[in-house]
């Protein structure tokens, strides 16, 4: 598979499209118009834990789609306690004839955001700014891009008088970026009620660029790893600062922590991670594509595996990852600490076990003093299958977008999606969500989140061709 190849074949007649750098105001088709003002419109709503605000944008949602003829039967909409603080779900139901004789097909994306405080922002993240070239807002990629483009596309088909020949559903959630407590309760849902055919996720794929915004490949994620968080916990009877004693708790935690920091896991390796970097190899520059190249031929060269694991951006695809992300330590600034701990986050590769991470984590320690204790229950999930028809499916869409075809890579996701429950019981879930960025243009969780507008547009078909491929045409 040569991506540049590919790519080459098609950028005279992709170039225009691919790096046009005039920001003028476009004219917005019938459809393009108002999937925008729902983007616009659900980006003003802070859905971050503790803000209060998923109800109202759940009531808006389900305005619009009442309004474009959805009945309210097939509007479910169910409130869930999330660590303590209240939020919804929703879930909407397309009608099929039943003509196809085939199991439904449930579409996923995430309501809430991970907060941002608008003092440290540019721009306000609250509020839809197109500015250079880019929509600029909390969410415009993590996730309202899904959830604006698969209720838009559900609103233009509903307003066609399409009608599909087996029953679609969109399942949103509304904490996947905390406690997932909504996700669990929706995939188990789905299970009892739906039974589908597979899931298909918004939250997770979506086409990589190059510098010069030409599309690279998209990325299909079948995988993720498994998200879990353990508490490392130094205790000590204290005292008072004046009379230090010869231990401290801050300071035992602080070895513990470099000792962590200094522990790598093995490399692992599947067919698919194998079959990702030999793909992408063939379209990164310099030593790093080699090394990815190399690594899918022989993943035990270490040379490679040095290489990949020297880049923030892949080496998670490598091996299980564990990282310090907060502390929290002492009580009072005259006195000894009698506790200190630090949250570890870990994303543990498919197969190699919670357990066991755990374990590596006390053995680097080498303190039995020192607890490790897992913070939360974790969700371990299989890798899915790519059904051909969701292959071919996108594949058109893919076409229709840039004019050729592009090459589609299955990957492993780092990061954890809503996708992770519904794998967990059972049901292949791929995620092919219709946003394109470069590399440089990921803010999901950051400052300054984006997403191009030409790429915004470009992709509000995407769905559309999809569900009718997939669902009577």
């Amino acid at each position: 598979m040569n991506i540049k190849a590919i790519l080459a074949a098609g950028a005279l007649a992709m170039a225009g499209q691919a790096v046009a750098d005039d920001h003028a105001p476009r004219d917005l088709t019938a459809h393009e118009q108002p999937v925008h003002d729902i983007y616009r419109d659900i980006i003003a709503f802070r859905t971050a834990a503790g803000h209060g605000q998923m109800d109202d944008m759940v009531a808006y949602l389900t305005t619009r789609l009442t309004a474009a003829g959805f009945a309210r039967d097939d509007l479910l909409v169910t409130d869930y306690d999330s660590e303590g603080d209240p939020t919804q779900g929703l879930v909407v139901r397309y009608r099929g004839d039943g003509s196809a004789n085939a199991k439904p097909i449930v579409m996923l994306a995430h309501m809430d955001v991970v907060d941002a405080l608008p003092e440290d922002w540019e721009r306000d993240p609250f509020t839809l700014v197109e500015d250079e070239g880019y929509f600029f807002g909390r969410g415009t990629q993590d996730n309202k891009y899904g959830i604006a483009n698969l209720t838009g596309t559900f609103i233009r088909l509903k307003e066609e008088g399409w009608t599909p020949n087996r029953d679609l559903y969109l399942v949103f959630s509304g904490d996947e970026e905390t406690g997932m407590v909504s996700t669990r309760a929706q995939a188990r849902w789905v299970a009892d009620n739906v039974d589908p055919a597979y899931i298909l996720n918004s939250d997770a794929g979506g086409i990589g660029l190059a510098d010069d915004f030409s599309p690279l490949a998209q990325q299909v994620q079948l995988a993720e790893k498994t998200y879990v968080t353990f508490d490392v916990t130094a205790t000590n009877p204290g005292g008072h600062s004046s009379r230090p004693r010869g231990d401290n708790a801050i300071y035992d935690l602080a070895g513990a922590l470099t000792r962590i920091s200094q522990l790598q896991f093995p490399v692992r390796e599947s067919a698919l991670t194998r079959s990702y970097f030999g793909a992408l190899g063939q379209s990164i520059p310099g030593e790093l594509g080699a090394a990815m190249r190399t690594f899918a031929a022989d993943p035990a060269d270490e040379d490679a595996i040095a290489l990949i694991s020297a880049d923030p951006g892949y080496v998670g695809t490598l091996r299980t990852t564990c990282v310090a992300t907060m502390l929290d330590a002492g009580h009072a600034e005259n006195a000894l600490p009698q506790s200190a701990s630090a949250a570890v986050n870990c994303r543990v590769f498919p197969g190699e076990g919670v357990a066991s991470v755990k374990t590596a984590l006390a053995r680097a320690i080498g303190n039995e003093a020192i607890t490790v204790t897992q913070r939360a229950e974790a969700t371990e999930s299989p890798m899915s299958a790519f059904p051909d028809e969701v292959r071919d499916a996108l594949a058109k869409s893919l076409t229709a977008r840039f004019g050729q075809a592009i090459p589609m890579i299955p990957t492993m996701s780092s990061g954890g999606t809503d996708g992770m429950h519904y794998r967990a019981l059972g049901y292949d879930t791929v995620a092919i969500g219709a946003g394109a960025s470069r590399p440089q243009d990921i803010y999901a969780h950051g400052l300054n989140e984006r997403m191009r507008v030409d790429a915004f547009y470009a992709g509000l078909d995407h769905w559309s061709i999809v569900l009718k491929e997939l669902a009577g045409g």
